[in-house]
């Protein structure tokens, strides 16, 4: 009378079809963030903040440090 029967066949399929897009989408997305970059603060040694040493070198490197002042100043960093 109500045929209350007919179709479900259909309805579970897209659903099942849903439900497993849902589970793709989801590992997708956990592997999509398992393959992202390190951050590039970070250096091979797992810090994250430079050394004293290296810090120096690089305001040698620009310019902000005379011969002199590194030499000194890597001297007091190396005893």
């Amino acid at each position: 009378m109500w045929h209350m029967g007919d179709g479900w066949g259909w309805w579970m399929l897209s659903g099942t079809v849903m439900m497993a897009g849902f589970w793709i989408a989801i590992f997708w997305a956990l592997a999509a963030i398992n393959r992202r970059p390190p951050d590039a603060s970070v250096e091979r040694s797992g810090r994250a903040e430079p050394t004293a040493l290296e810090i120096l070198e690089r305001r040698y490197a620009r310019g902000e440090l005379s011969d002199d002042e590194f030499e000194a100043m890597r001297r007091r960093l190396t005893k």
